[in-house]
């Protein structure tokens, strides 16, 4: 199953002329749900409520093609939701603007050319196999909304309303996010796995008095740069692949008052997991630090949460194994289809992919195009690589669910 260039980039185009940023998918959903039926790939919406903190109606575009017969279960995963367009760029953003081998525009890059891999895979795979009964086991696939916002809800609620019951059946899982544009490493790449995260944030009471009299109050903006000080001692988790943890002060804010101790401060932290590592052990590097740091102000540590059951607003860490079975066809396709072997690489960050490999530990892994400035102004994606890309998925999916 071969994928010609043209026809890429005509779907690559039509995806990045929606606008789609996240809370923001129902047009772009609409389309999918569209385009994949008019193709004879079963497809359809699944609808969700997240009623405590977001009240997002969210959709997601899903569907299954069970052969009947047994084998592998595959799933394809993707994201039809960007950021939000920001300041800087120089080319029309939601054009698909052609450049030598480069299209821009908003998601081309993250991560709708690996949607579009995904999308024309399912094609080519219902005409030549699951129509003509030449299949075997199943090919499942999600196209979610709502990965790029605080929590990830399109795969949440995939997981919770047990979806197409991925957690019992799912053999291996390809997310096509851009691994090579993410890990910056030469195209072609794969991450077998991916630093987890929680978001956590001191709240620092002190005490407020005038600021020609500081030593009648208690400076809590102090405090929170002691215990921020105090944090950065204490040794890194290290992971042989994962590297090393990686806790970032993100925000700090308090005081304000013309001439005045400021009585409160905020310290946002968000701390990069590696495998190991969870709420528990972190709290107790949080707690370890404030000891150290011996301040007057009280400390209040409060872990961000999830709105959905079942999820504690953590990402798990995880890796697969090098030596899975399916993994080897896939480098084996790659090798093939690029004409040089698969560089490895284990992804620095998070996405909803954290809960397929981590919490639900299907083996997974990131493969997609390779590409600069996903999040950023004249963000772009190589189309050579994505192409390849979807060549590649196509055969690996040959391969392996061919009767």
């Amino acid at each position: 199953m071969k994928i010609s260039r043209d026809e890429f980039i005509t779907l690559l185009r039509q995806l990045v002329e929606i606008e789609s940023p996240y809370f923001h998918e129902d047009d772009v959903m609409a389309f999918v749900n569209k385009w994949l039926n008019e193709r004879g790939v079963p497809a359809e919406i699944h609808t969700f409520y997240e009623g405590k903190e977001t009240m997002f109606n969210g959709k997601n575009v899903v569907g299954i093609m069970d052969s009947g017969k047994p084998g592998p279960v595959i799933y394809l995963g993707g994201h039809l939701d960007t950021v939000s367009l920001c300041n800087g760029w120089t080319k029309p953003p939601f054009e698909g603007v052609v450049e030598g081998d480069y299209m821009y525009g908003v998601g081309t890059l993250d991560m709708k050319a690996g949607c579009a891999a995904i999308m024309l895979t399912l094609e080519k795979f219902a005409k030549e196999y699951f129509e003509p009964g030449k299949a075997k086991g199943k090919l499942v696939y999600h196209l979610v909304s709502d990965e790029e916002g605080p929590y990830g809800l399109g795969t949440v609620f995939i997981i919770n309303d047990k979806i197409h019951n991925i957690a019992e059946e799912a053999d291996f899982a390809i997310i096509c996010e851009p691994s090579a544009g993410f890990a910056g490493v030469a195209h072609p790449c794969i991450c077998l796995g991916a630093k987890g995260g929680y978001n956590y944030t001191l709240k620092v009471h002190g005490k407020s008095a005038h600021a020609a009299t500081p030593h009648l109050g208690i400076n809590a903006m102090v405090d929170a740069a002691t215990i921020v000080s105090e944090l950065e001692k204490i040794p890194l988790t290290q992971d042989d692949k994962l590297g090393e943890s990686t806790p970032c002060v993100i925000r700090m804010n308090g005081g304000g008052a013309a001439c005045s101790v400021p009585d409160y401060a905020e310290v946002e932290i968000f701390h990069h997991t590696v495998r190991g590592e969870t709420i528990e052990t972190i709290r107790e590097r949080v707690d370890k630090a404030i000891e150290a740091a011996n301040v007057r102000s009280r400390v209040e540590v409060v872990f961000r949460q999830s709105p959905a059951e079942g999820f504690d607003g953590g990402f798990d860490a995880y890796c697969i194994n090098e030596d899975e079975p399916i993994l080897k066809v896939l480098e084996e396709k790659i090798e093939n289809v690029c004409g040089k072997p698969a560089n490895i690489a284990y992804f620095q960050s998070i996405g909803d992919f954290n809960h397929i490999g981590g919490k639900l530990q299907i083996p997974t892994v990131l493969f997609g195009a390779d590409g600069e400035n996903f999040h950023s102004s004249d963000e772009r994606v190589s189309l050579t690589s994505a192409v390849e890309v979807a060549d590649c998925i196509c055969e690996f999916v040959s391969d392996v669910l061919s009767d």
